[in-house]
């Protein structure tokens, strides 16, 4: 609930992204963190608070507009550019500002969630020099420390905030409207691009569904009794399904491809190589496909512990609740065959069943986790 509580009280136009601490966090963990993001990111604005009702601690993130612009330089934004220079999108260069769209208009040129990636950028890639440690986490010479943090636990959260004027707005336009088109475009300037794009696949295929529930309703309803006439309709529905689905995906491709050169992703490069997850160890080595430096765990190492715990562990899980489910259903046997047993004790078996079956998902996640980890 910590990070609803801090919406309430937080003005967006001071922090884009919000990173909050556990209420046991002492203070050598917080000036530790706070020394290495200015030291590391000067282009960040980085604030301290307290919330007093949660008792919880946070860093109030956020960025000058000159600042983001160097950051959108640093990874690639694509922005739209002014017609006169050729239009259409191209990656954002901070020498050549001026042919860029709403370039000098410091509240509109980036939305909230361009603001937000940027900033996430810059905090996700502070890395740890060699020897650096916290307590008892030691990093690695080059690893990424926010998210080892936040593995660790040492931070709580790390969320961008909402703008509630656009919200509302959106609320309005899209929550709210009935019989409309869905608003995409402000969808994909607040959310971004993965974001619009399955709202934009979601009432796509909301309305190509209208054509096999026509026809199926038209089919139905001249469908007569006889087993002839009911095998028949099944094949002529099945033929129209069969077609159906591949108008439906030719015509998706065709407006994805739409949306995604609207939205300037159609021809965006292949994306950079992704760090490894903050729980992954290995040595580190000059990768031969790249020739930099990364993390490397051997093959043989991970192959021995997927045959040697990961099948082993999964198999009991299985076997467990099996046996579980069969015990269940013997339970439930034999409470039936007792006729003089009140009709409440009837439904325990059901009842025992739905509760070993909450247990289990909860400890089975715990172990996915786990296994995920250490695979």
């Amino acid at each position: 609930m910590s990070h609803k509580a801090w919406m309430k009280t937080v003005p967006t136009e001071n922090c884009d992204v919000l990173m909050t601490f556990p209420d046991t966090t002492d203070d050598h963990t917080l000036l530790w963190l706070l020394n290495h993001i200015r030291l590391g990111i000067p282009e960040l604005i980085v604030q301290v608070r307290h919330h007093k009702h949660t008792r919880v601690y946070a860093f109030f993130v956020t960025a000058t507009y000159e600042s983001l612009l160097r950051g959108a330089d640093e990874i690639g934004l694509r922005k739209p550019v002014k017609a006169e220079f050729g239009g259409g999108m191209r990656s954002f260069s901070c020498e050549e500002d001026y042919i860029y769209e709403n370039i000098e208009n410091e509240l509109y040129f980036f939305t909230s969630q361009e603001r937000q990636n940027i900033i996430r950028y810059w905090l996700e890639n502070l890395r740890a020099k060699q020897g650096e440690s916290l307590h008892n986490i030691h990093f690695l010479e080059g690893q990424p420390i926010i998210p080892e943090l936040a593995a660790r636990g040492v931070i709580q959260q790390l969320f961008p905030l909402h703008e509630q004027r656009i919200l509302k707005r959106l609320m309005k336009s899209w929550v709210q409207a009935i019989c409309e088109a869905q608003p995409l475009d402000e969808i994909c300037d607040y959310f971004g691009v993965k974001i619009a794009m399955y709202f934009a696949w979601l009432g796509f295929y909301t309305s190509a569904m209208v054509y096999p529930a026509v026809f199926g309703s038209i089919l139905y309803s001249f469908t007569e009794s006889d087993q002839t006439s009911q095998d028949i309709c099944c094949v002529v529905f099945a033929i129209f399904n069969v077609i159906w689905s591949t108008l439906f995906l030719e015509e998706w491709k065709r407006r994805g491809a739409e949306f995604a050169y609207k939205w300037g992703t159609l021809d965006t490069p292949a994306e950079s190589i992704e760090e490894p997850r903050p729980q992954f160890r290995g040595i580190k080595r000059i990768s031969p496909v790249t020739s930099a430096e990364e993390f490397y765990y051997p093959p043989w190492k991970r192959l021995l512990f997927q045959c040697l715990v990961s099948l082993p562990v999964c198999l009991a899980c299985l076997s467990f609740v099996f046996l579980l489910m069969l015990g269940c259903f013997q339970l439930q046997e034999f409470v039936l065959s007792i006729q003089e047993l009140p009709r409440i004790i009837r439904f325990l078996p059901k009842i025992v069943l739905a509760v070993i079956v909450t247990a289990c998902d909860e400890a089975y996640k715990k172990i996915a986790y786990w296994l995920n980890d250490m695979g």
